[in-house]
């Protein structure tokens, strides 16, 4: 499924049960995969800066709503940002409104992953993620795939 030993990935979300939620999740696929989290989007940027040169996540996922600065702005700077323009983003968020969907698509996010409240099908979401983004070498898919459904 994954074509390296292990992919480090980044979880930029305020609400802690989510991040529990997320973490738990992680550990019931038994993936190669380590985490880190921030709960905002100034503690993102600043993680992505002090990292940028040989630690940067594998992926982020990204929520839109954070307080301090949201994930809208934080995926316009990291696009800015030559050591980070190439950060594979999947927006993870509780909202699913096209408009923003869009927008994300058009700012460079691979994937748009509405939060599922229910356990499993947040597992299938996350395994379905990562299996796609490497399967795509962390390029954005065409529209039609923006968003992933678990």
């Amino acid at each position: 499924m994954m074509n390296r030993q292990r992919y480090n990935l980044l979880l930029a979300d305020d609400d802690e049960d989510d991040c529990a939620f997320f973490r738990d999740a992680l550990d019931d696929l038994l993936l190669p995969v380590s985490l880190v989290t921030v709960n905002d989007g100034v503690q993102l940027m600043e993680f992505l800066e002090n990292n940028s040169s040989d630690n940067l996540p594998d992926i982020l996922f990204l929520d839109l709503n954070m307080p301090r600065k949201n994930g809208v702005e934080c995926l316009t700077e990291i696009k800015q940002i030559d050591d980070l323009k190439n950060l594979p983003v999947i927006i993870f968020s509780t909202s699913l409104d096209m408009e923003i969907v869009d927008k994300m698509y058009e700012k460079g996010a691979i994937y748009y992953i509405r939060k599922p409240g229910d356990f499993s099908k947040l597992k299938k979401v996350i395994e379905n993620a990562l299996t796609v983004t490497a399967e795509n070498n962390f390029k954005q898919p065409k529209k039609e795939h923006f968003i992933l459904q678990p």
